[in-house]
């Protein structure tokens, strides 16, 4: 498990070229998110701001939520380094039950920081937003309840069902409350995290 995850967005080989674009593309679209939030950006003044022709841009997302699930992707990327490498008790070195608690509450963090992106890249031909399942969760969950040795019945499942509780399409519900920041709202959940993954962890 400890070897990166390949995610899925990027292909393996890539021209320089589209390397280069792909790259001022994000750079630029992060910076006017910065300016203005989400709901202002389109792929024409993306391409206007980057320098690029608008077909560079068609290519490279396909559609307005393309940009943003690419965002996703990319920041996806990052955390999973995090994880695989990154100091402990997130990355290696803590013992499982540590470790299992600070990937959950990782991943909490990392979801609710990116609730305007992740609302951004629904599309009309995805049921949930891009970034809600990542090939990272379930299998290392499935690692540390296998290193905790709990004697659970069934382990596969009982690494769905915590997976679930990291789900995206749930964790944007709960920060969709406007009258509790979201800041807010992620610590309680990941304290909630904590408190479920000692109980079921419990000798």
């Amino acid at each position: 498990m400890d070897r990166p995850v390949i995610s899925r967005g990027t292909p393996l080989t890539e021209r320089a070229d589209a390397a280069r674009n792909r790259l001022l593309l994000l750079a630029t679209t992060r910076e006017m998110l910065a300016e203005h939030g989400a709901d202002r950006l389109t792929m024409d003044d993306l391409a206007e701001r980057a320098g690029l022709g608008k077909g560079t841009v068609y290519r490279r997302f396909r559609t307005r939520a393309g940009i943003f699930q690419a965002l996703l992707d990319d920041d996806e990327r990052a955390f999973q380094e995090q994880v695989l490498g990154g100091p402990p008790p997130l990355g290696p070195g803590a013992t499982p039950l540590d470790r299992l608690i600070a990937y959950g509450q990782a991943r909490i963090g990392f979801l609710i920081e990116h609730r305007d992106i992740a609302r951004a890249a629904l599309d009309g031909n995805r049921p949930v937003p891009a970034g809600s399942q990542t090939p990272i969760s379930q299998t290392h969950i499935r690692m540390l309840l296998g290193q905790l040795d709990l004697g659970a019945p069934d382990p596969d499942i009982l690494a769905v069902q915590l997976t679930g509780a990291l789900d995206g399409p749930l964790l944007l519900y709960l920060s969709s409350d406007l009258t509790e920041p979201a800041a807010e709202t992620g610590e309680r959940v990941a304290r909630s995290w904590q408190d479920l993954v000692r109980r079921i962890c419990r000798p």
